[in-house]
């Protein structure tokens, strides 16, 4: 079970060229196949976590490929919905964005301290599940108005900013921690090298 998690990953994002080549190849007003694609994407995304957990089969792989593979799913879809509906551009950018500030935080961090950021907060998420049945329902119900797409995915976008906020106050705490322990760290040395020095 240990390598599960991390096949399911691969798995998930072995489907987003599948999704693109189901999504634009049914011309018919719900987009069938690619639902199930997306069901399909967020079931393995679903098994990935609890197989981990209740098996616990975490890895470092595992942390880099379960995300990558969401947010490529969720990304994807988005860009193709936005292509029949442009009112949703605004909504595509930010969830770019917020992924974008995201993963160059955790790389910051990660080649700092060596330390990862904390995991998704209840917060992130719950954006997350909003994402996927907005998504759902807007290839679902093909000829909704963009007045409802928009304000459904509006809502989707306030809980990723709020997630956003809570990720980048959980950046600066630890940035501060880091900065602060190199401090202590050369106070330190300091100190050592003046016990040290001949008098």
């Amino acid at each position: 079970m240990k390598f599960v998690p991390n096949i399911l990953s691969v798995f998930r994002i072995c489907l987003v060229p599948v999704f693109v080549f189901a999504f634009f190849a049914d011309e018919r007003d719900i987009k069938y196949y690619a639902i199930l694609v997306y069901a399909v994407a967020g079931l393995s995304d679903f098994l990935d976590g609890f197989i981990a957990r209740k098996f616990e089969a975490q890895s470092g792989l595992g942390k880099f490929l379960d995300p990558l593979g969401d947010k490529l799913m969720t990304f994807t879809v988005l860009v193709c919905i936005t292509t029949t509906r442009h009112v949703l551009i605004p909504a595509t950018a930010v969830f770019f964005v917020k992924e974008a500030l995201m993963g160059i935080g955790g790389l910051i961090i990660h080649k700092k301290a060596h330390v990862e950021m904390p995991p998704a907060n209840f917060i992130g998420k719950a954006s997350t599940v909003v994402f996927f049945l907005v998504c759902i329902a807007l290839m679902f119900f093909w000829n909704l108005p963009n007045a409802i797409a928009v304000l459904l995915t509006s809502f989707a976008i306030c809980l990723t900013l709020i997630a956003l906020f809570i990720y980048l106050c959980s950046y600066i705490r630890i940035m501060k921690s880091i900065q602060k322990n190199g401090e202590n760290k050369c106070n330190h040395q300091s100190v050592q090298d003046v016990n040290e020095t001949p008098q």
